[in-house]
């Protein structure tokens, strides 16, 4: 047998394979398999929320308190290594089961500062021993308004309101509605989650002039949902607007050295994030 046809054949199979390659599917044409990870920044807005605050000699609660967070801005500690945790921040890692859901794990790194000197209804008492500088506050509360000032309590979770979660997400990509002729250069993507996890702040809370707490503690739950768009670059960039709201239940928040000491609240949360990442296959 003559090894010309044969090696004719070989040919042919290796050119029909180079071009079905070069004319193939694009890269951002199918997800599944790939891995995405990602880091940004967000603001923060918080409903109100009912603190209780309970140990040995008090027991007592600060009605619809107010919150707000504590923005970094535009700053170099975003990327800065050294520095990276102390902003605002959001880090995620995920994986694409199929071409249009993901699941991933993350850290939204939030901070929680109780807004101070406002009037604020209180019930429940304080009786602590002459001995202690906090029994100036000594009281029974009836829902009575109290002046909440920085010498009665500073209670804020700033390093941070830590949220680790598990997410289930979906994908879609819209590029076509806006007639992209090229989605492995620029492609656009709705994306919208639920998610659920716990929560392990770092509250620094001086309450009753009491000695601070200032350590990493498992506090409770949250769970969440998020809605956003995606801008993917050149196959393996992207950034990522998202708009993020759940809910935050801590039964356990450590408040002093004391371990008998102890707060509690639950409240809504929303969150606008801005996340670069990229997206890969191993």
């Amino acid at each position: 047998m003559s090894i010309k046809p044969v090696l004719g054949i070989v040919l042919l199979c290796c050119s029909l394979n180079l071009f079905s390659q070069e004319t193939g599917s694009k890269y951002t044409e199918t997800n599944r398999g790939k891995f995405f990870i990602s880091w940004g920044g967000n603001r923060e807005s918080f409903s109100k929320s009912d603190i209780t605050f309970k140990g040995d000699n008090y027991h007592f609660t600060i009605k619809d308190a107010t919150a707000h967070d504590k923005p970094k801005g535009w700053h170099i500690d975003y990327i800065n290594p050294a520095r990276m945790t102390i902003p605002q921040t959001n880090a995620k890692f995920g994986y694409f089961v199929s071409d249009n859901y993901t699941i991933s794990i993350g850290l939204d790194h939030m901070k929680y500062v109780m807004d101070n000197n406002q009037t604020k209804r209180i019930d429940g008492y304080i009786d602590l021993p002459d001995s202690e500088i906090g029994s100036v506050f000594n009281g029974t509360y009836n829902n009575d308004p109290v002046f909440v000032s920085e010498n009665f309590l500073q209670f804020e979770h700033t390093d941070g309101l830590n949220y680790i979660y598990a997410e289930f997400a979906r994908y879609d990509d819209i590029s076509k509605l806006f007639r992209l002729p090229n989605t492995d250069k620029f492609q656009i993507n709705l994306t919208e989650g639920l998610a659920g996890g716990i929560l392990l702040p770092k509250t620094n809370s001086t309450l009753l002039k009491k000695d601070r707490y200032d350590d990493f503690h498992l506090s409770g739950f949250g769970v969440s949902a998020h809605a956003g768009i995606n801008f993917t670059f050149y196959k393996h960039f992207y950034m990522q607007l998202d708009l993020k709201g759940g809910y935050i239940n801590m039964n356990d928040i450590r408040t002093t050295l004391s371990p008998a000491d102890s707060a509690s609240q639950h409240f809504f949360y929303l969150q606008r994030v801005v996340a670069f990442g990229g997206i890969f296959r191993i």
